[in-house]
Protein backbone atom coordinates (compact mmCIF):
# COMPACT_ATOMS: atom_id res chain seq x y z
CA UNK A 1 0.00 0.00 0.00
CA UNK A 2 2.80 2.21 0.68
CA UNK A 3 4.33 1.80 -2.01
CA UNK A 4 1.27 2.15 -4.28
CA UNK A 5 0.92 5.91 -2.59
CA UNK A 6 4.83 6.75 -3.33
CA UNK A 7 3.62 5.90 -7.18
CA UNK A 8 0.92 8.07 -6.90
CA UNK A 9 2.57 10.82 -5.47
CA UNK A 10 5.62 10.91 -7.47
CA UNK A 11 2.76 10.56 -10.91
CA UNK A 12 1.51 13.82 -9.10
CA UNK A 13 4.63 15.85 -9.05
CA UNK A 14 6.11 14.62 -12.50
CA UNK A 15 2.30 15.35 -13.83
CA UNK A 16 2.65 19.05 -12.40
CA UNK A 17 6.17 19.66 -13.44
CA UNK A 18 5.49 18.37 -16.99
CA UNK A 19 2.04 20.44 -17.36
CA UNK A 20 3.96 23.35 -15.72
CA UNK A 21 6.60 23.30 -18.42
CA UNK A 22 4.43 22.47 -21.25
CA UNK A 23 0.67 24.51 -20.56
CA UNK A 24 1.70 27.68 -19.25
CA UNK A 25 4.66 29.73 -18.08
CA UNK A 26 5.01 32.60 -15.48
CA UNK A 27 5.38 36.68 -16.76
CA UNK A 28 6.73 39.24 -14.83
CA UNK A 29 4.83 42.54 -13.67
CA UNK A 30 5.98 45.70 -15.19
CA UNK A 31 4.59 48.96 -13.46
CA UNK A 32 4.24 52.37 -15.62
CA UNK A 33 5.73 54.81 -13.49
CA UNK A 34 5.77 57.68 -15.65
CA UNK A 35 1.78 57.39 -15.89
CA UNK A 36 1.86 58.79 -12.20
CA UNK A 37 2.92 62.18 -13.10
CA UNK A 38 0.23 62.08 -15.83
CA UNK A 39 -2.42 61.12 -13.18
CA UNK A 40 -2.52 58.25 -15.48
CA UNK A 41 -3.51 55.74 -12.31
CA UNK A 42 -5.32 53.03 -10.18
CA UNK A 43 -8.09 53.66 -8.21
CA UNK A 44 -5.46 54.24 -4.95
CA UNK A 45 -2.93 56.64 -7.07
CA UNK A 46 -0.57 54.02 -7.89
CA UNK A 47 0.72 53.25 -11.02
CA UNK A 48 -0.64 50.85 -13.55
CA UNK A 49 0.63 47.55 -14.32
CA UNK A 50 1.20 44.89 -17.21
CA UNK A 51 2.67 41.41 -17.83
CA UNK A 52 4.74 41.66 -20.82
CA UNK A 53 6.37 38.72 -22.72
CA UNK A 54 8.44 39.25 -25.62
CA UNK A 55 7.83 38.36 -28.93
CA UNK A 56 10.39 36.09 -31.31
CA UNK A 57 11.30 35.94 -34.90
CA UNK A 58 8.04 35.88 -37.12
CA UNK A 59 6.08 37.28 -34.19
CA UNK A 60 8.51 40.39 -32.94
CA UNK A 61 6.64 42.69 -34.83
CA UNK A 62 3.22 41.87 -33.83
CA UNK A 63 1.07 42.35 -30.39
CA UNK A 64 -1.46 41.12 -28.21
CA UNK A 65 -2.84 43.15 -25.58
CA UNK A 66 -4.95 41.60 -23.30
CA UNK A 67 -7.11 43.20 -20.35
CA UNK A 68 -7.77 41.60 -17.47
CA UNK A 69 -11.58 41.41 -15.65
CA UNK A 70 -13.19 42.17 -12.29
CA UNK A 71 -16.29 43.57 -12.65
CA UNK A 72 -16.95 47.58 -11.61
CA UNK A 73 -17.31 49.83 -8.53
CA UNK A 74 -20.12 51.88 -9.31
CA UNK A 75 -20.04 54.58 -6.20
CA UNK A 76 -17.69 55.65 -3.20
CA UNK A 77 -18.67 52.53 -1.00
CA UNK A 78 -17.82 50.13 -3.79
CA UNK A 79 -14.72 51.54 -5.08
CA UNK A 80 -13.50 52.30 -1.60
CA UNK A 81 -14.36 48.02 -1.23
CA UNK A 82 -11.50 47.67 -3.64
CA UNK A 83 -9.21 50.13 -3.71
CA UNK A 84 -6.51 48.38 -1.56
CA UNK A 85 -7.36 45.14 -3.11
CA UNK A 86 -5.38 43.81 -6.65
CA UNK A 87 -8.32 45.25 -8.48
CA UNK A 88 -7.81 49.02 -7.03
CA UNK A 89 -4.34 49.08 -6.50
CA UNK A 90 -0.62 47.75 -7.84
CA UNK A 91 0.33 47.92 -4.87
CA UNK A 92 -1.26 44.79 -3.85
CA UNK A 93 -1.30 42.65 -7.00
CA UNK A 94 0.98 39.50 -7.60
CA UNK A 95 4.93 40.08 -8.78
CA UNK A 96 4.18 36.82 -11.69
CA UNK A 97 1.11 35.47 -13.82
CA UNK A 98 0.87 32.63 -15.27
CA UNK A 99 0.48 32.89 -18.81
CA UNK A 100 -1.60 30.39 -21.47
CA UNK A 101 -4.56 29.81 -23.74
CA UNK A 102 -3.86 32.92 -25.92
CA UNK A 103 -1.39 33.80 -23.97
CA UNK A 104 0.89 30.58 -24.37
CA UNK A 105 4.20 30.77 -25.75
CA UNK A 106 3.91 27.10 -27.33
CA UNK A 107 3.00 26.58 -31.20
CA UNK A 108 1.01 23.70 -29.89
CA UNK A 109 -0.96 25.06 -27.98
CA UNK A 110 -1.52 28.87 -29.55
CA UNK A 111 -0.56 28.16 -33.46
CA UNK A 112 -1.08 31.59 -33.96
CA UNK A 113 -0.34 33.86 -31.78
CA UNK A 114 2.60 32.01 -29.92
CA UNK A 115 5.64 33.69 -30.87
CA UNK A 116 3.18 37.76 -30.45
CA UNK A 117 4.82 39.99 -27.80
CA UNK A 118 1.60 39.22 -25.44
CA UNK A 119 0.77 41.75 -22.59
CA UNK A 120 -1.80 40.92 -19.98
CA UNK A 121 -2.68 44.20 -18.49
CA UNK A 122 -3.89 44.09 -14.88
CA UNK A 123 -7.52 45.58 -14.15
CA UNK A 124 -7.55 48.53 -11.34
CA UNK A 125 -9.59 51.50 -12.40
CA UNK A 126 -13.02 49.69 -11.70
CA UNK A 127 -14.46 51.44 -15.00
CA UNK A 128 -13.65 49.00 -17.97
CA UNK A 129 -10.70 51.74 -18.05
CA UNK A 130 -13.03 54.79 -19.49
CA UNK A 131 -13.09 57.02 -16.30
CA UNK A 132 -11.57 60.29 -16.26
CA UNK A 133 -12.23 62.92 -13.09
CA UNK A 134 -9.87 65.21 -11.94
CA UNK A 135 -10.95 65.75 -8.66
CA UNK A 136 -9.38 63.52 -5.73
CA UNK A 137 -11.69 63.44 -2.61
CA UNK A 138 -8.86 63.64 0.46
CA UNK A 139 -10.84 61.79 2.50
CA UNK A 140 -11.23 58.54 0.31
CA UNK A 141 -8.33 59.45 -1.86
CA UNK A 142 -10.25 57.45 -4.58
CA UNK A 143 -8.93 58.38 -8.29
CA UNK A 144 -11.28 57.52 -11.05
CA UNK A 145 -8.40 58.02 -14.29
CA UNK A 146 -8.51 54.43 -16.27
CA UNK A 147 -9.49 56.69 -19.26
CA UNK A 148 -5.69 58.25 -18.79
CA UNK A 149 -4.20 55.10 -17.51
CA UNK A 150 -5.47 52.99 -21.17
CA UNK A 151 -3.39 55.76 -22.66
CA UNK A 152 -0.54 55.56 -20.66
CA UNK A 153 -0.06 52.09 -20.97
CA UNK A 154 -0.83 51.99 -24.89
CA UNK A 155 2.51 54.75 -24.86
CA UNK A 156 4.23 52.54 -22.70
CA UNK A 157 4.35 49.70 -24.85
CA UNK A 158 4.82 52.20 -28.14
CA UNK A 159 8.21 53.01 -26.15
CA UNK A 160 9.26 49.46 -26.00
CA UNK A 161 8.71 48.31 -29.44
CA UNK A 162 4.76 48.39 -30.10
CA UNK A 163 5.58 51.27 -32.85
CA UNK A 164 7.05 48.90 -35.09
CA UNK A 165 3.92 46.80 -35.02
CA UNK A 166 2.71 45.32 -38.20
CA UNK A 167 0.21 43.47 -36.13
CA UNK A 168 -2.22 44.22 -33.10
CA UNK A 169 -4.72 42.55 -31.47
CA UNK A 170 -6.47 44.30 -28.27
CA UNK A 171 -8.45 42.03 -26.20
CA UNK A 172 -9.82 41.69 -23.41
CA UNK A 173 -11.97 39.24 -20.73
CA UNK A 174 -15.05 39.85 -19.11
CA UNK A 175 -14.78 43.59 -17.66
CA UNK A 176 -11.70 43.52 -19.69
CA UNK A 177 -13.89 42.49 -22.79
CA UNK A 178 -15.96 45.76 -22.40
CA UNK A 179 -12.54 47.66 -22.47
CA UNK A 180 -11.65 46.16 -25.27
CA UNK A 181 -15.11 46.66 -26.99
CA UNK A 182 -15.41 50.51 -25.68
CA UNK A 183 -11.55 51.00 -26.17
CA UNK A 184 -11.54 49.61 -29.77
CA UNK A 185 -11.16 52.92 -32.31
CA UNK A 186 -9.66 54.66 -29.39
CA UNK A 187 -6.58 52.08 -29.69
CA UNK A 188 -6.30 52.18 -33.56
CA UNK A 189 -6.04 55.96 -33.20
CA UNK A 190 -3.23 55.41 -30.58
CA UNK A 191 -1.05 52.72 -32.87
CA UNK A 192 0.97 53.61 -36.25
CA UNK A 193 -1.60 53.81 -39.17
CA UNK A 194 0.47 51.20 -41.21
CA UNK A 195 -0.35 48.23 -37.99
CA UNK A 196 -3.29 46.02 -39.24
CA UNK A 197 -5.62 46.77 -35.88
CA UNK A 198 -8.42 44.36 -34.15
CA UNK A 199 -10.10 43.71 -31.59
CA UNK A 200 -11.45 40.66 -29.72
CA UNK A 201 -13.79 40.98 -26.59
CA UNK A 202 -14.48 37.61 -24.77
CA UNK A 203 -17.08 37.51 -22.20
CA UNK A 204 -17.37 40.85 -22.56
CA UNK A 205 -21.12 41.15 -24.62
CA UNK A 206 -23.22 42.22 -21.56
CA UNK A 207 -26.44 42.51 -22.22
CA UNK A 208 -29.40 45.51 -21.10
CA UNK A 209 -31.92 42.90 -19.97
CA UNK A 210 -34.09 42.96 -16.58
CA UNK A 211 -33.63 40.64 -14.14
CA UNK A 212 -36.12 38.43 -12.78
CA UNK A 213 -37.88 40.80 -10.81
CA UNK A 214 -38.50 42.73 -14.00
CA UNK A 215 -36.03 45.49 -12.22
CA UNK A 216 -33.83 46.97 -15.15
CA UNK A 217 -31.05 46.23 -12.30
CA UNK A 218 -28.20 46.09 -14.57
CA UNK A 219 -29.27 49.28 -16.31
CA UNK A 220 -29.26 51.55 -13.35
CA UNK A 221 -25.68 49.71 -12.44
CA UNK A 222 -24.14 50.92 -15.39
CA UNK A 223 -25.41 54.15 -15.18
CA UNK A 224 -23.79 54.44 -11.74
CA UNK A 225 -20.52 53.36 -12.63
CA UNK A 226 -20.44 56.08 -15.71
CA UNK A 227 -21.56 58.90 -13.04
CA UNK A 228 -18.88 58.00 -10.73
CA UNK A 229 -15.91 57.52 -12.86
CA UNK A 230 -17.00 60.29 -14.90
CA UNK A 231 -17.11 57.91 -17.85
CA UNK A 232 -18.96 60.12 -20.89
CA UNK A 233 -16.37 62.08 -22.27
CA UNK A 234 -14.96 58.49 -22.82
CA UNK A 235 -17.33 56.68 -24.58
CA UNK A 236 -17.90 56.94 -27.96
CA UNK A 237 -19.74 59.94 -29.26
CA UNK A 238 -21.45 58.15 -31.39
CA UNK A 239 -23.46 57.04 -29.08
CA UNK A 240 -23.44 59.35 -26.59
CA UNK A 241 -25.40 61.79 -29.06
CA UNK A 242 -28.15 59.91 -29.17
CA UNK A 243 -28.99 58.58 -25.91
CA UNK A 244 -28.11 58.68 -22.09
CA UNK A 245 -24.25 58.03 -21.15
CA UNK A 246 -24.95 54.83 -19.06
CA UNK A 247 -26.68 53.08 -21.61
CA UNK A 248 -23.58 53.62 -24.04
CA UNK A 249 -21.68 51.26 -21.37
CA UNK A 250 -23.71 48.22 -23.42
CA UNK A 251 -22.04 47.13 -26.14
CA UNK A 252 -25.20 46.20 -28.17
CA UNK A 253 -25.44 49.97 -28.53
CA UNK A 254 -21.96 50.81 -29.05
CA UNK A 255 -20.73 47.59 -31.12
CA UNK A 256 -23.17 48.91 -34.50
CA UNK A 257 -20.58 51.88 -34.87
CA UNK A 258 -17.18 50.55 -34.07
CA UNK A 259 -15.07 50.55 -37.33
CA UNK A 260 -12.13 48.69 -36.41
CA UNK A 261 -12.70 44.68 -36.81
CA UNK A 262 -13.89 42.90 -33.80
CA UNK A 263 -14.90 39.62 -32.70
CA UNK A 264 -16.62 38.40 -29.92
CA UNK A 265 -16.11 35.28 -27.89
CA UNK A 266 -19.13 34.29 -25.63
CA UNK A 267 -21.03 32.27 -23.46
CA UNK A 268 -24.92 32.17 -24.46
CA UNK A 269 -25.64 31.33 -20.69
CA UNK A 270 -22.56 33.14 -19.89
CA UNK A 271 -22.57 32.42 -15.86
CA UNK A 272 -21.61 36.06 -14.69
CA UNK A 273 -24.59 37.55 -16.61
CA UNK A 274 -27.01 34.83 -15.35
CA UNK A 275 -25.68 35.48 -11.79
CA UNK A 276 -25.57 39.25 -11.84
CA UNK A 277 -27.79 40.50 -14.45
CA UNK A 278 -30.58 37.61 -15.06
CA UNK A 279 -30.91 36.88 -11.02
CA UNK A 280 -28.87 38.87 -9.11
CA UNK A 281 -29.12 38.36 -5.25
CA UNK A 282 -31.33 41.60 -4.94
CA UNK A 283 -33.79 40.01 -7.49
CA UNK A 284 -33.90 36.39 -5.69
CA UNK A 285 -34.14 37.44 -2.07
CA UNK A 286 -35.91 33.78 -0.95
CA UNK A 287 -32.93 31.96 -2.89
CA UNK A 288 -34.80 30.43 -5.43
CA UNK A 289 -31.95 30.51 -7.66
CA UNK A 290 -29.85 29.77 -5.90
CA UNK A 291 -28.64 26.39 -6.81
CA UNK A 292 -29.43 27.02 -10.74
CA UNK A 293 -26.80 29.65 -10.17
CA UNK A 294 -24.33 27.41 -8.29
CA UNK A 295 -24.79 24.74 -11.37
CA UNK A 296 -27.37 24.65 -14.33
CA UNK A 297 -27.80 20.97 -14.40
CA UNK A 298 -29.78 21.46 -11.07
CA UNK A 299 -32.06 24.64 -12.47
CA UNK A 300 -35.80 23.59 -12.53
CA UNK A 301 -37.51 23.54 -16.06
CA UNK A 302 -39.23 26.97 -15.07
CA UNK A 303 -35.74 28.62 -14.39
CA UNK A 304 -34.37 26.33 -17.50
CA UNK A 305 -37.23 28.25 -19.86
CA UNK A 306 -36.25 31.72 -18.46
CA UNK A 307 -32.45 31.01 -19.19
CA UNK A 308 -33.33 29.83 -22.67
CA UNK A 309 -35.26 33.24 -23.19
CA UNK A 310 -32.50 34.80 -21.72
CA UNK A 311 -30.53 33.08 -24.45
CA UNK A 312 -33.00 34.61 -27.04
CA UNK A 313 -32.46 37.64 -25.77
CA UNK A 314 -28.68 37.75 -26.00
CA UNK A 315 -29.18 36.87 -29.41
CA UNK A 316 -31.32 39.75 -30.23
CA UNK A 317 -28.63 42.28 -28.70
CA UNK A 318 -25.98 40.30 -30.81
CA UNK A 319 -27.31 41.00 -33.74
CA UNK A 320 -25.86 44.47 -33.42
CA UNK A 321 -22.64 43.12 -34.22
CA UNK A 322 -23.75 42.57 -37.89
CA UNK A 323 -22.70 40.34 -40.68
CA UNK A 324 -19.86 41.98 -42.06
CA UNK A 325 -16.64 39.61 -43.09
CA UNK A 326 -15.01 42.12 -40.57
CA UNK A 327 -17.37 40.88 -37.58
CA UNK A 328 -16.51 37.26 -36.01
CA UNK A 329 -18.19 35.32 -33.44
CA UNK A 330 -18.20 32.03 -31.68
CA UNK A 331 -21.13 31.92 -29.46
CA UNK A 332 -21.48 28.54 -27.58
CA UNK A 333 -24.11 27.50 -25.11
CA UNK A 334 -22.12 26.57 -22.62
CA UNK A 335 -22.42 28.01 -18.69
CA UNK A 336 -18.97 29.98 -18.92
CA UNK A 337 -17.42 33.22 -18.29
CA UNK A 338 -14.26 33.85 -20.36
CA UNK A 339 -12.59 31.31 -22.90
CA UNK A 340 -9.53 32.56 -24.32
CA UNK A 341 -7.15 33.00 -21.14
CA UNK A 342 -6.87 28.99 -20.00
CA UNK A 343 -6.09 26.26 -22.33
CA UNK A 344 -8.73 23.98 -21.92
CA UNK A 345 -10.99 26.41 -23.40
CA UNK A 346 -8.93 28.06 -26.03
CA UNK A 347 -7.31 24.76 -27.82
CA UNK A 348 -6.75 21.10 -26.16
CA UNK A 349 -8.36 18.24 -27.13
CA UNK A 350 -11.29 18.45 -24.74
CA UNK A 351 -12.19 22.01 -25.61
CA UNK A 352 -15.19 23.18 -26.42
CA UNK A 353 -16.05 23.49 -30.17
CA UNK A 354 -18.82 25.36 -32.46
CA UNK A 355 -19.29 23.93 -35.75
CA UNK A 356 -16.29 21.17 -34.98
CA UNK A 357 -14.38 24.27 -34.49
CA UNK A 358 -12.05 25.66 -31.77
CA UNK A 359 -11.93 29.32 -30.09
CA UNK A 360 -8.47 29.09 -31.17
CA UNK A 361 -8.82 28.20 -34.79
CA UNK A 362 -12.00 30.54 -35.25
CA UNK A 363 -10.05 33.41 -33.71
CA UNK A 364 -6.93 32.87 -36.04
CA UNK A 365 -9.02 31.99 -38.95
CA UNK A 366 -10.48 35.56 -38.54
CA UNK A 367 -7.11 37.71 -37.77
CA UNK A 368 -5.44 36.51 -40.72
CA UNK A 369 -8.73 35.98 -42.85
CA UNK A 370 -8.49 32.67 -43.77
CA UNK A 371 -11.88 31.93 -43.13
CA UNK A 372 -15.03 33.83 -41.98
CA UNK A 373 -16.36 32.68 -38.68
CA UNK A 374 -19.79 33.99 -37.45
CA UNK A 375 -21.16 30.65 -35.81
CA UNK A 376 -24.13 30.43 -32.77
CA UNK A 377 -24.19 27.50 -31.22
CA UNK A 378 -27.55 25.51 -30.49
CA UNK A 379 -29.58 25.78 -27.30
CA UNK A 380 -28.61 23.95 -23.80
CA UNK A 381 -27.90 20.85 -23.47
CA UNK A 382 -26.81 20.41 -27.15
CA UNK A 383 -22.89 20.83 -26.78
CA UNK A 384 -21.48 17.71 -25.46
CA UNK A 385 -18.03 19.51 -25.58
CA UNK A 386 -18.70 22.21 -23.13
CA UNK A 387 -17.21 23.18 -20.05
CA UNK A 388 -19.73 24.35 -17.70
CA UNK A 389 -18.86 26.21 -14.79
CA UNK A 390 -20.19 24.19 -11.21
CA UNK A 391 -19.73 26.76 -8.11
CA UNK A 392 -19.02 25.97 -4.44
CA UNK A 393 -21.72 27.98 -1.76
CA UNK A 394 -19.23 31.15 -1.78
CA UNK A 395 -19.82 31.39 -5.59
CA UNK A 396 -16.34 29.85 -6.36
CA UNK A 397 -16.10 27.87 -9.46
CA UNK A 398 -15.46 24.08 -8.78
CA UNK A 399 -16.30 22.10 -12.07
CA UNK A 400 -12.72 21.45 -12.98
CA UNK A 401 -9.32 21.68 -11.76
CA UNK A 402 -7.47 24.38 -14.03
CA UNK A 403 -3.74 24.05 -14.80
CA UNK A 404 -3.39 27.40 -14.57
CA UNK A 405 -4.84 27.82 -11.15
CA UNK A 406 -2.10 24.57 -10.51
CA UNK A 407 0.77 26.63 -11.36
CA UNK A 408 -0.21 29.42 -9.59
CA UNK A 409 -0.68 27.43 -6.48
CA UNK A 410 1.84 24.32 -7.11
CA UNK A 411 3.50 24.31 -3.93
CA UNK A 412 -0.28 24.40 -1.94
CA UNK A 413 -1.53 21.82 -4.49
CA UNK A 414 1.19 19.94 -4.05
CA UNK A 415 1.75 19.96 -0.22
CA UNK A 416 -2.12 18.97 -0.05
CA UNK A 417 -1.46 16.25 -2.68
CA UNK A 418 1.24 14.60 -0.45
CA UNK A 419 -1.03 14.37 1.83
CA UNK A 420 -3.93 13.27 -0.18
CA UNK A 421 -1.98 10.45 -1.28
CA UNK A 422 -1.28 9.28 2.84
CA UNK A 423 -4.60 9.45 3.51
CA UNK A 424 -6.10 9.02 0.51
CA UNK A 425 -8.96 11.45 0.86
CA UNK A 426 -9.10 15.02 2.20
CA UNK A 427 -11.99 17.35 2.92
CA UNK A 428 -12.35 20.50 0.74
CA UNK A 429 -10.55 23.68 1.22
CA UNK A 430 -11.19 26.86 -0.57
CA UNK A 431 -8.59 29.57 -1.52
CA UNK A 432 -8.38 32.70 -2.75
CA UNK A 433 -8.80 33.71 -6.25
CA UNK A 434 -6.22 33.28 -8.96
CA UNK A 435 -4.44 36.60 -9.98
CA UNK A 436 -4.86 35.58 -13.73
CA UNK A 437 -8.28 34.31 -13.38
CA UNK A 438 -11.05 37.27 -13.75
CA UNK A 439 -13.44 34.19 -12.81
CA UNK A 440 -13.99 32.72 -9.11
CA UNK A 441 -11.65 30.92 -7.92
CA UNK A 442 -10.97 27.33 -8.12
CA UNK A 443 -11.47 24.62 -5.60
CA UNK A 444 -9.97 21.73 -5.33
CA UNK A 445 -11.93 18.38 -6.31
CA UNK A 446 -13.70 17.12 -3.16
CA UNK A 447 -12.42 13.29 -4.01
CA UNK A 448 -8.23 12.68 -4.69
CA UNK A 449 -8.46 10.71 -7.74
CA UNK A 450 -5.07 12.09 -9.24
CA UNK A 451 -6.71 12.26 -12.79
CA UNK A 452 -3.77 14.28 -13.80
CA UNK A 453 -2.12 11.12 -14.34
CA UNK A 454 -4.87 10.02 -16.32
CA UNK A 455 -4.64 12.74 -18.52
CA UNK A 456 -1.21 12.36 -19.25
CA UNK A 457 -1.76 8.73 -20.13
Amino acid sequence: MADARLRTWLCVILSIQILIKSEAFNVGITYVQNAVAKGAVCLDGSPPAYHFDKGVGAGANNWLILFEGGAWCNNVTTCLARRDTRLGSSKQMVKELSFSGILSNKQKFNPDFYNWNKIKVRYCDGASFTGDVEAVNPATNLHFRGARAFVAIVDDLMSKGMSNAQNAILAGCSAGGLTAILNCDRFRALVPARTKVKCLADAGYFINAKDVSGASHIENFYSEVVATHGSAKNLPTSCTSKMKPGLCFFPQNVVPQIQTPLFIINAAYDSWQIKNILAPGVADRHGTWRSCKLDIKKCSPNQLKIMQDFRLEFLRALSAVGTSPSRGMFIDSCYAHCQSGTQETWLRNDSPVVAKTSIAKAVGDWYYERLTFQKIDCPYPCNPTCHNRIFDANGKSEDYLTWDWVIQNEFSVLSQLILCSSLQNIAPQSHESSPSSPDPAYKRPKKCDFSVCWFLS
